[in-house]
């Protein structure tokens, strides 16, 4: 507990916008710390649930204004290492508490909350909320709540502060509140877990005008034979807030568009966070009260794991090097496909749906993150998995030479035929890389050769087999038979494949297929799944629709960044409930860095760029690149010449190119 004098408290908080994009209609905005504001007014009542973690745990808040105008939260607890049985996909320990530790504080004999009216709640990797409390004679004072998970324990923490803004002293009472809970013995895989509820710093305290009372609560689990977990909350929060910091501060992103900036920033949070320190190693996870301690083909080895090494995140990356190992435990001689996910800390999987196109999907992710990474060590370890799933893909190709599988990502919830488009296109990008991959490793020109050609005949193939007129567009049918515009059609854009690029972008932002939330999975369907509105947007960047992609990223980044459910790119709707799943915002990362700047891997230490500068900006930069095994920055603007001039400095050198807008430049980190 901590008392001290405050002689000046201002609780006024800034209201500037960082810049005039973020007047537009909106619940939020952005403050100048890069943090998030909702500044309560009469749109009440109103709730939102976020989610955040940490090494051992992970927990969604559901949190709100009532009518009165009071604070309301409910609290989920996530523990991925305390298994469940049966050991599944979803066998972590979970609950949700209402427990409100402040229930049972009184000031001057009267309940803390009484005729509570919150001020602002804002966001930046914890929850804050601050509030006011009038009531009258028996006193004036704020409530200042912060939640926010341990970066290490598994225990949600809540830090509390009680200023007292009237005239007279408060004397204040915080009881010996909390609970302990004991799991069911058979039903956990390590016997009964025990969860406590703690309110720290109890006592009989006395607050003259001005002063703050510091306390604290926290939620945590662990095993029953362990010692019950110690918190220091004022460290635990020092140690979110400066991973926080670090994973802002690496990738960083300068354009004339804060809305996008500062979604990009936050996006890293989200998709930094969700590692989990499991018996198998670092392991990145979704989230969503669903999926922990586990990794995907497409959410793990396909989204989020070509993008870590751009991030700078050491932990990042050590994750994603894990994952790959792991789904290389499972190539064979028989050439059986490798199961679409690896559960509980690595000791099972889960392979329900069949081949959903998984070979595709790690070949994809594993060549480009080896190449990004830029060690030669680790691409050496991953490179009898990436050949190994070419080989399979190559394998499967039907008789007009696209690749066969029981089903896609979308695991049946969607018709994908027997072959689709998302499965033969990741596997092109494959082969891409992989011939890159052959000639930096030294295997020899024939096979460099072999996959640049295999490659080349499947573009042809896909064009042949799924190019169509759909719904009137010259577009993909997603699968062959299909006659109705897909979400998924934008897959190609996304891997250099260009012919069919207008009218699929006409498709994609038609009424058709375009909402405020992005694209539907499919005309006249009302799901939508954000990881293919963000794979079409990179995609349109990449074919050079820079202004249109521009615009609609700054319309979703508006609506997920400040609008109504904030602050991260989310999973999907009606499933879910718009679950925060964590790769999804790796995806919206490589928007920025494969679909505004234009990198595409092309060696350990070389990288094709295409920055596409929209008109309205006169420059833009992308600070602290974490790949290619260095740190490096990029900066575009527009010459005299109305061309465009690019700077990469890497180790304190500056390379100058000029090129005209839409060309590619190979860049050699040296």
């Amino acid at each position: 507990m901590i008392l001290f004098k405050i002689f000046a408290f201002t609780a006024s908080l800034s209201l500037f916008f960082v810049s005039a994009l973020a007047q537009e209609a909106s619940r939020w905005q952005i403050n100048p710390d890069n943090s998030i504001q909702w500044n309560i007014d009469t749109h009440i009542p109103h709730e939102d649930h976020i989610e955040m973690s940490g090494k051992t745990v992970s927990t969604v808040l559901r949190y709100g204004i009532n009518s009165q105008g009071a604070f309301m939260i409910n609290k989920s607890l996530i523990w991925p290492l305390l298994r469940t049985i049966p050991n599944n996909t979803h066998a972590s320990l979970m609950r949700r508490y209402d427990w409100n530790p402040l229930d049972g504080v009184t000031v001057n004999g009267r309940s803390l909350q009484r005729n509570e009216k919150v001020e602002s709640i804002a966001l930046k990797g914890k929850l804050v909320v601050k509030s006011k409390v009038n009531q009258g004679y028996y006193g004036q004072w704020k409530i200042i709540r912060e939640y926010m998970p341990s970066t290490n324990l598994p225990a949600l923490i809540e830090l509390y502060q009680i200023i007292n803004i009237g005239k007279k002293h408060l004397a204040v009472e915080i009881p010996q509140d909390g609970f302990i809970a004991e799991t069911d013995s058979t039903r956990g895989v390590d016997g009964a877990y025990i969860i406590e509820g703690k309110l720290y710093h109890s006592g009989c305290f006395t607050l003259q005008p001005g002063d703050t009372l510091c306390f604290s609560a926290a939620i945590s689990a662990h095993g029953s034979s362990e010692s019950s977990i110690i918190i220091d909350a004022q460290a635990e929060k020092e140690k979110r807030e400066a991973i926080v910091s670090a994973w802002m501060s690496n990738l960083v992103l300068e354009t004339p568009d804060s809305i996008i900036n500062n979604m990009f920033a936050f996006s890293k949070v989200r998709a930094c966070e969700s590692i989990y320190e499991t018996q198998g190693g670092p392991m990145h996870s979704p989230g969503g009260e669903s999926y922990y301690a586990a990794i995907w083909a497409n959410d793990q080895a396909e989204y989020i794991n070509p993008y870590f090494p751009y991030t700078g995140y050491e932990y990042g990356n050590a994750s994603a090097l894990n994952s790959y190992q792991h789904f290389a435990r499972f190539i064979n001689d028989k050439w059986e496909p490798i199961p679409s996910s690896i559960i509980a800390e690595g000791l099972d999987i889960w392979a329900g749906v069949g081949d959903r196109g998984d070979a595709a999907m790690v070949a994809y992710g594993a060549s480009r993150y080896v190449l990004a990474l830029g060690d030669k060590q680790t691409a050496e370890k991953l490179w009898p998995l990436i050949t190994w799933c070419l080989e399979y893909c190559n394998r499967k190709l039907n008789d007009k030479g696209v690749v066969a599988s029981d089903t896609d990502e979308l695991e049946n919830r969607f018709e994908s035929g027997e072959a689709n488009l998302c499965t033969s296109s990741l596997y092109y990008d494959a082969l891409i890389s992989a011939a890159y991959l052959s000639k930096e490793l030294g295997k020899g020109d024939e096979l460099v050769k072999l996959y640049q050609k295999q490659a080349h005949v499947l573009r042809e193939n896909i064009e042949n087999y799924f190019g169509a007129k759909v719904e009137g567009f010259d577009t993909y049918a997603y699968y062959k038979g299909n006659n109705i515009l897909r979400s998924w059609i934008c897959i190609p854009l996304t891997v250099g494949i260009d012919e069919r690029a207008e009218g699929t972008i006409q498709a994609l932002f038609s009424p058709r297929l375009w909402t405020e939330n992005g694209l539907l999975t499919q005309t006249g369907d009302e799901t939508f799944w954000d990881r293919s509105t963000l794979y079409a947007l990179r995609g349109v960047y990449a074919v050079g629709e820079t202004e249109k992609a521009t615009e609609y990223l700054h319309r979703y980044s508006q609506t997920r960044l400040l609008g109504e459910h904030v602050p991260y790119a989310i999973e999907a709707w009606p499933e879910g409930e718009q679950r925060h799943l964590s790769a999804e915002s790796g995806l919206y990362g490589r928007i920025i860095t494969e679909g505004l700047f234009g990198i595409r891997p092309t060696g350990f230490d070389k990288f094709d760029l295409t920055p596409r500068l929209p008109q309205e900006w006169d420059k833009m930069s992308l600070r602290h690149i974490g790949a290619f095994g260095t740190s490096f920055d990029i900066e575009v603007s527009r010459s005299n010449t109305k061309k465009l001039q690019v700077k990469v400095i890497n180790k304190g050198k500056e390379e100058v190119y000029v090129l005209e807008d839409g060309k590619t430049i190979d860049i050699h980190l040296k």
